[in-house]
C-alpha cells in the first residue's frame, strides 16, 4: 500500500485534526481543500495558513460553480444561518445537497494521479444526525464504490467516524495540537458567533476536555 494518502482538509477543527493524524500516522499527506462557494472563506485561509505552516502539499481547489446545481442550503444561498444546537431540525438548512459525495470523488481521482491510496475524510458521529452524507452507512458504501471505480483501488478512511467531537479534540490535545488557526463558525465574521450550532459543538467539546478555546467568540 501507497504511504501516500489525500486529506479533505476544510480549515476546521476536524479536518485539522484528521490531518495531523495522518501525519502522526507516517503517511505522506497531499492536503486537499475546496471552495464549493461557502458564504465567507476564513475556514480556506485557515487551511492554508495550517499547510504551511507544516510544510505540507496543498491545493485549494475553485468548484464554486457548481453552486448553480446546488441550491437550498444556507452555507450557499441568501438563506439565514440557523442558530441553535447542531442537532437540532432547523440545521437542515445547512445541508448542501450531495457535498461530500462530490468533494470525495474529486478527492479519490486526485489519489489516483499522486498513486495515494487512501483518502483521509473527518465525519464523525456528532454529524450524523443532520447529514446524511456523514453516517458510516454513506462513508462505507461509498468506499464500495472507490474500490472498483478506478483501476487502482483507493480507500475511503474515517479515522473518527464513530467518535464525538469531543473525542476528536481529545485525540488533538493529546497530539500536543493548537487550534488558534481552525476555523468552525457557520458565519465569517472577525470573530466566531458562538450561536451556530458548528460553534455551540466547538464550544462544547472544548468544555468536555476542560480546555479553553483559543478563537475569539462575539
Amino acid at each position: 500500500m501507497s504511504n501516500k494518502v489525500v486529506v479533505i482538509f476544510s480549515g476546521g477543527m476536524d479536518s485539522f485534526t484528521v490531518l495531523n493524524r495522518a501525519l502522526k500516522d507516517g503517511k505522506e499527506v497531499y492536503a486537499l481543500t475546496f471552495d464549493y462557494g461557502q458564504k465567507h472563506v476564513k475556514e480556506i485561509a485557515c487551511a492554508s495558513k495550517v499547510c504551511e505552516q507544516l510544510g505540507v502539499t496543498h491545493k485549494v481547489i475553485d468548484i464554486s460553480a457548481i453552486n448553480q446545481l446546488l441550491a437550498g442550503s444556507s452555507l450557499t444561498d441568501d438563506i439565514e444561518i440557523p442558530e441553535g444546537h447542531y442537532e437540532a431540525d432547523n440545521m437542515k438548512s445547512t445541508v448542501v445537497p450531495n457535498r461530500n459525495m462530490i468533494l470525495l470523488s474529486l478527492a479519490v481521482g486526485y489519489a489516483v494521479s499522486v498513486k495515494a491510496s487512501q483518502v483521509y475524510y473527518g465525519a464523525h458521529s456528532g454529524d450524523h444526525a443532520i447529514y446524511p452524507d456523514c453516517r458510516p452507512e454513506f462513508v462505507m458504501k461509498m468506499n464500495d464504490v472507490c474500490q472498483i471505480a478506478n483501476y487502482e483501488a483507493v480507500e475511503i478512511f474515517s479515522p473518527y467516524l464513530n467518535d464525538t467531537k469531543s473525542d476528536i479534540l481529545t485525540d488533538g490535545l493529546k497530539m500536543g495540537l493548537s487550534y488558534e488557526n481552525t476555523w468552525t463558525c457557520y458565519n465569517g465574521r472577525e470573530k466566531a458567533c458562538g450561536k451556530c450550532g458548528a460553534c455551540q459543538e466547538r464550544l462544547e467539546a472544548f468544555a468536555d476536555n476542560n480546555a479553553s478555546d483559543p478563537l475569539a467568540y462575539e
